[in-house]
Protein backbone atom coordinates (compact mmCIF):
# COMPACT_ATOMS: atom_id res chain seq x y z
CA UNK A 1 0.00 0.00 0.00
CA UNK A 2 1.82 3.31 -0.95
CA UNK A 3 1.02 6.13 1.60
CA UNK A 4 2.62 10.16 1.50
CA UNK A 5 4.12 10.47 5.15
CA UNK A 6 6.58 13.30 6.07
CA UNK A 7 10.58 12.17 6.53
CA UNK A 8 13.66 13.94 7.04
CA UNK A 9 17.30 13.19 5.75
CA UNK A 10 18.97 15.65 8.06
CA UNK A 11 18.42 17.13 11.17
CA UNK A 12 17.30 21.00 10.69
CA UNK A 13 14.68 23.74 10.45
CA UNK A 14 11.46 23.04 9.26
CA UNK A 15 12.81 23.20 5.43
CA UNK A 16 13.97 18.94 6.14
CA UNK A 17 10.43 18.20 6.45
CA UNK A 18 9.39 16.51 2.89
CA UNK A 19 6.34 15.19 1.64
CA UNK A 20 7.33 11.61 0.45
CA UNK A 21 5.50 8.46 -1.55
CA UNK A 22 6.26 5.55 0.87
CA UNK A 23 5.12 1.64 0.72
CA UNK A 24 3.42 0.62 3.38
CA UNK A 25 3.71 -3.41 4.62
CA UNK A 26 0.52 -5.53 5.46
CA UNK A 27 0.40 -5.61 9.41
CA UNK A 28 2.64 -8.33 11.11
CA UNK A 29 1.54 -10.01 14.26
CA UNK A 30 0.67 -8.02 16.86
CA UNK A 31 0.25 -4.98 14.81
CA UNK A 32 -2.56 -3.22 13.32
CA UNK A 33 -2.85 -1.09 10.18
CA UNK A 34 -4.83 2.51 11.07
CA UNK A 35 -5.51 4.87 8.26
CA UNK A 36 -5.04 8.03 10.01
CA UNK A 37 -7.96 10.80 9.51
CA UNK A 38 -5.93 13.17 12.35
CA UNK A 39 -2.59 13.79 13.37
CA UNK A 40 -1.49 15.94 16.33
CA UNK A 41 1.53 18.70 16.25
CA UNK A 42 3.53 18.88 19.57
CA UNK A 43 6.56 20.82 20.79
CA UNK A 44 8.21 17.25 20.58
CA UNK A 45 7.99 17.19 16.99
CA UNK A 46 10.10 20.28 16.77
CA UNK A 47 13.26 18.27 19.25
CA UNK A 48 13.42 15.29 16.85
CA UNK A 49 13.30 17.09 13.79
CA UNK A 50 16.06 20.21 14.98
CA UNK A 51 17.97 17.28 16.81
CA UNK A 52 17.60 18.06 19.99
CA UNK A 53 16.41 14.45 19.78
CA UNK A 54 18.70 12.30 17.80
CA UNK A 55 16.77 10.01 15.33
CA UNK A 56 18.85 7.59 12.95
CA UNK A 57 18.57 9.14 9.22
CA UNK A 58 16.40 9.14 7.19
CA UNK A 59 13.57 9.44 10.09
CA UNK A 60 9.64 9.74 10.27
CA UNK A 61 7.84 11.73 12.33
CA UNK A 62 5.05 12.92 14.65
CA UNK A 63 3.72 11.22 17.94
CA UNK A 64 0.17 10.93 18.10
CA UNK A 65 -2.97 10.54 15.69
CA UNK A 66 -6.85 8.95 15.23
CA UNK A 67 -8.00 6.92 12.74
CA UNK A 68 -9.52 3.71 12.07
CA UNK A 69 -8.11 -0.15 12.32
CA UNK A 70 -7.97 -1.03 8.17
CA UNK A 71 -5.88 -4.51 8.78
CA UNK A 72 -5.36 -6.43 11.71
CA UNK A 73 -2.89 -8.99 11.61
CA UNK A 74 -2.01 -12.15 14.03
CA UNK A 75 -2.45 -12.10 17.60
CA UNK A 76 -4.66 -9.02 17.72
CA UNK A 77 -7.31 -10.47 19.83
CA UNK A 78 -8.56 -7.57 20.94
CA UNK A 79 -8.97 -5.09 17.79
CA UNK A 80 -10.88 -5.71 14.77
CA UNK A 81 -11.27 -4.29 11.45
CA UNK A 82 -13.44 -0.48 11.62
CA UNK A 83 -12.55 -0.09 15.01
CA UNK A 84 -11.85 3.89 15.49
CA UNK A 85 -8.47 4.05 17.42
CA UNK A 86 -6.13 6.54 18.52
CA UNK A 87 -2.47 6.68 20.36
CA UNK A 88 0.39 8.55 21.66
CA UNK A 89 3.90 7.94 22.02
CA UNK A 90 5.87 5.30 20.57
CA UNK A 91 8.19 5.31 17.69
CA UNK A 92 7.74 8.28 15.12
CA UNK A 93 5.97 8.67 12.27
CA UNK A 94 2.25 9.36 12.49
CA UNK A 95 2.57 12.11 10.08
CA UNK A 96 1.15 9.97 7.50
CA UNK A 97 -2.16 8.85 5.62
CA UNK A 98 -1.39 5.23 6.86
CA UNK A 99 0.73 4.04 10.04
CA UNK A 100 1.41 0.31 11.40
CA UNK A 101 1.23 0.42 15.26
CA UNK A 102 1.88 -2.16 17.86
CA UNK A 103 -1.93 -3.68 18.95
CA UNK A 104 -0.95 -3.17 22.80
CA UNK A 105 -0.05 0.79 22.50
CA UNK A 106 -3.37 1.35 20.57
CA UNK A 107 -6.44 2.94 22.22
CA UNK A 108 -10.06 2.17 21.45
CA UNK A 109 -11.53 5.52 21.09
CA UNK A 110 -14.78 6.31 23.00
CA UNK A 111 -18.07 7.11 20.98
CA UNK A 112 -18.42 10.21 22.83
CA UNK A 113 -14.86 11.86 21.48
CA UNK A 114 -14.32 12.65 18.03
CA UNK A 115 -11.10 11.37 15.85
CA UNK A 116 -10.02 15.14 15.85
CA UNK A 117 -10.26 15.58 19.58
CA UNK A 118 -8.51 12.49 20.20
CA UNK A 119 -6.00 13.05 17.65
CA UNK A 120 -5.31 16.68 19.49
CA UNK A 121 -5.56 15.70 22.89
CA UNK A 122 -4.31 12.42 23.57
CA UNK A 123 -0.56 12.61 24.30
CA UNK A 124 -1.14 16.61 25.87
CA UNK A 125 -3.79 15.16 27.60
CA UNK A 126 -2.27 11.92 28.95
CA UNK A 127 0.82 14.33 30.01
CA UNK A 128 -1.35 16.52 32.03
CA UNK A 129 -2.73 13.19 33.57
CA UNK A 130 0.51 12.10 35.09
CA UNK A 131 1.98 15.10 35.98
CA UNK A 132 -1.21 16.56 38.21
CA UNK A 133 -2.14 12.97 39.16
CA UNK A 134 0.91 10.73 39.95
CA UNK A 135 4.28 13.11 39.65
CA UNK A 136 3.06 15.27 42.21
CA UNK A 137 -0.42 14.30 42.65
CA UNK A 138 -2.12 17.64 43.06
CA UNK A 139 -5.11 18.08 46.41
CA UNK A 140 -7.73 20.19 46.65
CA UNK A 141 -7.12 24.34 47.55
CA UNK A 142 -3.80 24.02 46.64
CA UNK A 143 -2.24 26.75 45.00
CA UNK A 144 -0.12 25.02 41.93
CA UNK A 145 2.15 26.87 39.27
CA UNK A 146 2.18 26.23 35.70
CA UNK A 147 4.23 27.95 33.01
CA UNK A 148 3.07 27.69 29.32
CA UNK A 149 -0.59 28.09 30.32
CA UNK A 150 -2.13 29.02 27.22
CA UNK A 151 -0.19 25.99 25.51
CA UNK A 152 -1.46 22.49 24.11
CA UNK A 153 -0.56 21.03 27.64
CA UNK A 154 -1.02 23.95 29.97
CA UNK A 155 -4.48 24.40 28.55
CA UNK A 156 -5.48 20.67 29.73
CA UNK A 157 -3.70 21.54 32.98
CA UNK A 158 -5.45 24.58 33.96
CA UNK A 159 -8.98 22.65 33.62
CA UNK A 160 -7.85 19.42 35.09
CA UNK A 161 -6.59 21.47 37.96
CA UNK A 162 -9.23 23.19 38.50
CA UNK A 163 -11.93 19.80 38.70
CA UNK A 164 -9.25 18.86 41.32
CA UNK A 165 -10.02 21.82 42.91
CA UNK A 166 -6.78 23.54 43.03
CA UNK A 167 -6.31 26.92 42.63
CA UNK A 168 -4.27 27.05 39.50
CA UNK A 169 -1.92 30.32 38.62
CA UNK A 170 -0.55 30.29 35.07
CA UNK A 171 2.30 32.25 33.06
CA UNK A 172 1.28 32.79 29.39
CA UNK A 173 2.90 35.44 27.09
CA UNK A 174 0.98 38.13 26.16
CA UNK A 175 -2.70 39.81 27.13
CA UNK A 176 -4.26 37.59 24.71
CA UNK A 177 -2.80 34.34 26.09
CA UNK A 178 -3.80 35.27 29.39
CA UNK A 179 -6.94 35.70 28.35
CA UNK A 180 -7.02 32.14 26.75
CA UNK A 181 -5.32 30.73 30.13
CA UNK A 182 -8.21 32.11 32.44
CA UNK A 183 -11.10 30.68 30.31
CA UNK A 184 -9.51 27.11 30.92
CA UNK A 185 -9.64 26.92 34.28
CA UNK A 186 -6.93 29.32 36.04
CA UNK A 187 -7.81 31.31 39.09
CA UNK A 188 -4.71 33.90 37.68
CA UNK A 189 -2.58 34.10 34.92
CA UNK A 190 0.54 35.80 35.08
CA UNK A 191 1.70 38.06 31.74
CA UNK A 192 5.53 37.02 31.55
CA UNK A 193 6.23 39.75 29.16
CA UNK A 194 5.08 42.49 31.06
CA UNK A 195 4.81 41.10 34.96
CA UNK A 196 7.41 39.41 37.11
CA UNK A 197 6.49 36.17 37.50
CA UNK A 198 8.31 35.42 41.47
CA UNK A 199 6.86 38.73 42.71
CA UNK A 200 2.96 38.09 41.12
CA UNK A 201 3.22 34.24 43.13
CA UNK A 202 4.32 35.41 46.53
CA UNK A 203 1.54 38.23 46.17
CA UNK A 204 -1.09 35.94 45.26
CA UNK A 205 0.31 33.32 47.97
CA UNK A 206 0.39 35.38 50.60
CA UNK A 207 4.28 35.23 50.20
CA UNK A 208 3.94 31.33 51.12
CA UNK A 209 4.86 30.05 47.37
CA UNK A 210 3.28 27.54 45.64
CA UNK A 211 3.97 23.75 46.50
CA UNK A 212 4.84 22.90 42.79
CA UNK A 213 5.75 24.23 39.58
CA UNK A 214 5.21 22.65 36.54
CA UNK A 215 7.92 24.08 33.94
CA UNK A 216 7.75 22.83 30.24
CA UNK A 217 9.90 26.31 29.24
CA UNK A 218 13.42 25.22 30.58
CA UNK A 219 15.83 27.34 30.24
CA UNK A 220 14.52 30.82 30.35
CA UNK A 221 11.55 29.97 33.19
CA UNK A 222 14.05 27.94 35.84
CA UNK A 223 14.99 30.77 38.32
CA UNK A 224 11.29 32.02 37.97
CA UNK A 225 10.33 28.74 39.14
CA UNK A 226 12.86 27.67 42.11
CA UNK A 227 12.14 31.05 43.71
CA UNK A 228 8.48 30.34 43.45
CA UNK A 229 8.47 27.24 45.58
CA UNK A 230 7.59 27.02 49.38
CA UNK A 231 9.84 25.03 51.26
CA UNK A 232 9.72 21.63 50.31
CA UNK A 233 7.79 22.38 47.10
CA UNK A 234 8.63 19.97 44.01
CA UNK A 235 10.14 21.32 40.82
CA UNK A 236 9.04 19.31 37.98
CA UNK A 237 10.86 20.32 34.69
CA UNK A 238 9.12 18.17 31.66
CA UNK A 239 9.95 20.37 28.72
CA UNK A 240 12.19 22.35 27.29
CA UNK A 241 11.48 25.15 24.17
CA UNK A 242 13.35 27.85 25.26
CA UNK A 243 16.67 24.86 25.80
CA UNK A 244 17.75 23.02 29.01
CA UNK A 245 17.27 24.16 31.59
CA UNK A 246 20.73 24.96 33.71
CA UNK A 247 22.39 22.04 36.02
CA UNK A 248 20.73 21.72 39.44
CA UNK A 249 22.78 22.73 41.94
CA UNK A 250 21.86 20.90 45.46
CA UNK A 251 23.14 23.29 47.59
CA UNK A 252 20.33 25.64 45.58
CA UNK A 253 17.42 23.28 46.59
CA UNK A 254 19.31 23.41 50.48
CA UNK A 255 19.02 26.60 50.30
CA UNK A 256 16.10 27.56 48.96
CA UNK A 257 13.77 25.30 51.29
CA UNK A 258 14.38 21.51 51.05
CA UNK A 259 13.39 21.73 47.30
CA UNK A 260 12.93 18.35 45.28
CA UNK A 261 13.62 18.50 41.42
CA UNK A 262 12.40 15.93 39.14
CA UNK A 263 12.46 15.40 35.21
CA UNK A 264 9.80 13.73 34.55
CA UNK A 265 8.50 11.91 30.80
CA UNK A 266 5.25 10.58 29.47
CA UNK A 267 7.07 7.31 28.18
CA UNK A 268 7.88 6.54 31.97
CA UNK A 269 4.72 6.59 33.18
CA UNK A 270 3.09 4.88 30.09
CA UNK A 271 5.76 2.23 29.62
CA UNK A 272 3.21 -0.73 30.71
CA UNK A 273 -0.23 -1.26 28.41
CA UNK A 274 -1.99 -1.33 32.14
CA UNK A 275 -0.61 2.54 32.89
CA UNK A 276 -1.38 3.41 29.22
CA UNK A 277 -4.90 2.42 29.27
CA UNK A 278 -5.19 3.71 32.68
CA UNK A 279 -4.12 7.35 31.74
CA UNK A 280 -5.95 7.53 28.44
CA UNK A 281 -9.44 6.19 30.46
CA UNK A 282 -9.25 8.88 33.04
CA UNK A 283 -8.44 11.48 30.34
CA UNK A 284 -11.67 10.30 28.29
CA UNK A 285 -13.62 10.28 31.38
CA UNK A 286 -13.14 13.74 31.75
CA UNK A 287 -13.61 15.05 28.25
CA UNK A 288 -17.06 13.19 28.03
CA UNK A 289 -18.18 14.51 31.64
CA UNK A 290 -17.42 18.33 30.05
CA UNK A 291 -14.54 18.43 32.50
CA UNK A 292 -12.30 19.25 29.81
CA UNK A 293 -12.85 20.95 27.07
CA UNK A 294 -10.70 20.05 23.84
CA UNK A 295 -9.03 23.74 22.36
CA UNK A 296 -8.25 22.91 18.88
CA UNK A 297 -6.74 26.14 17.05
CA UNK A 298 -5.54 25.51 14.28
CA UNK A 299 -5.23 23.04 10.97
CA UNK A 300 -3.50 22.44 8.81
CA UNK A 301 -3.09 20.00 5.79
CA UNK A 302 -0.24 17.11 5.92
CA UNK A 303 1.62 19.12 2.92
CA UNK A 304 1.51 22.40 4.64
CA UNK A 305 3.52 20.57 7.79
CA UNK A 306 6.52 23.33 7.24
CA UNK A 307 4.41 26.01 8.46
CA UNK A 308 2.77 24.28 10.93
CA UNK A 309 5.68 23.75 12.35
CA UNK A 310 7.47 27.28 11.98
CA UNK A 311 3.85 28.48 13.44
CA UNK A 312 4.31 26.25 16.84
CA UNK A 313 8.08 26.76 17.49
CA UNK A 314 7.88 30.73 16.91
CA UNK A 315 4.55 30.77 19.21
CA UNK A 316 2.10 31.98 16.74
CA UNK A 317 0.02 29.09 17.79
CA UNK A 318 -2.52 28.39 21.15
CA UNK A 319 -4.21 25.03 22.33
CA UNK A 320 -4.07 22.23 20.07
CA UNK A 321 -3.10 21.74 16.60
CA UNK A 322 -3.89 19.01 14.08
CA UNK A 323 -2.73 17.76 10.80
CA UNK A 324 -5.52 16.38 8.02
CA UNK A 325 -3.98 13.84 6.14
Amino acid sequence: MKSQAVRISAHGGAEVLKLETIDVADPGPREVLIRQTAIGLNFQDIYQRSGFYQLPMPASLGTEAAGVVEKVGAEVADLKLGDRVCYAGGAPGSYAQYRLFPADRVIKTPAGITDEQAAAMMLKGMTAEYLLNRCYPVKAGEYVLFHAAAGGVGLVAGQWGKHLGAKMIGVAGGAEKVRLALANGYAHCIDRNSEDVVAKVKEITGGAGVPVVYDSVGKNSFDQSLHSLSPRGMFVSFGTTTGAPPPVEAGALQKLGSLYFTRPTLVTYTASTADLRSSAKALFDLIEKGAIKVSINQKYALADIQKAHQDLESGKTSGSTIIVP
